[in-house]
C-alpha cells in the first residue's frame, strides 16, 4: 500500500516539474523573447505599399513641364512561390533568365514571407503581357506606382530628380523612409 502511495506522489511530481517547465518556456516566448512574435507576425501579415502620386508642375500659360508616369514593380512573396516556367516569366518581363534566378535568389534572402521586389519598373508593354500569365506564377503580384517624367529635356536639370533612398536617408529618417522608397534628391523635388 505505502509503494502505491509513494508512486502517486513520484507522478504527480513528475506532472508538476512537466507543467513547471511547459510555463517556464510559455512565459519565456510570451514575455522575454519577441522573437517568435516578429516571426510569427511576419507569417500572418502581409503589408502591402500604396505608393502616393506626386503633384504634376505647371508653367504659367498651363503646360505641363513636370507629370507623373505609370510604372508597376513586379513583387514576389518566396514562401508562396511554386515551381514556375523561369522562360515564360522572363519573356514577359523582357530580361534574361539567369536575371529572374538573380531575383529570386535576392528576395529568399531578404525575406521568405514578405513581399519583396522582384523587377522595379515595369514598363506598360511588360505588365499588360504579366496579366495575361499572372495566374501561373501563385506568389507573384503587382505594384503600381508613378515615377517623375519631364516632356521637356531640360525639366530634369531645372526642377531636380527622384531618386531611391540610399541606406543614410533611411537611417535619417527614423523609420519613415524603407528600402524601395523615392526621394526628392535636388532641386524643388526635394523640397
Amino acid at each position: 500500500m505505502e509503494q502505491l502511495f509513494n508512486r502517486k506522489y513520484i507522478i504527480q511530481g513528475l506532472f508538476i516539474v512537466v507543467a513547471i517547465i511547459l510555463l517556464a518556456k510559455l512565459f519565456y516566448i510570451q514575455i522575454v523573447s519577441d522573437k517568435a512574435f516578429v516571426a510569427a507576425e511576419s507569417n500572418v501579415l502581409k503589408k502591402k505599399f500604396k505608393y502616393p502620386a506626386r503633384g504634376a508642375i505647371l508653367d504659367r500659360n498651363m503646360r505641363v513641364i513636370v507629370q507623373n508616369e505609370p510604372v508597376y514593380d513586379l513583387m514576389v512573396i518566396p514562401n508562396e512561390v511554386k515551381s514556375f516556367d523561369t522562360v515564360a516569366l522572363a519573356n514577359a518581363l523582357e530580361i534574361s533568365i539567369e536575371e529572374v534566378r538573380k531575383s529570386m535568389r535576392k528576395a529568399k534572402l531578404k525575406s521568405n514571407y514578405q513581399a519583396t521586389p522582384f523587377a522595379k519598373q515595369i514598363s506598360v508593354q511588360s505588365y499588360a503581357r504579366l496579366q495575361e500569365i499572372m495566374y501561373r506564377f501563385p506568389g507573384f503580384s503587382t505594384q503600381d506606382r508613378t515615377i517623375r517624367h519631364y516632356p521637356d529635356s531640360v525639366g530634369g536639370q531645372l526642377f531636380g530628380y527622384v531618386k531611391e533612398v540610399s541606406q543614410d536617408d533611411i537611417e535619417k529618417s527614423e523609420g519613415y523612409y524603407r528600402s524601395g522608397d523615392y526621394i526628392g534628391k535636388s532641386g524643388l523635388e526635394r523640397s
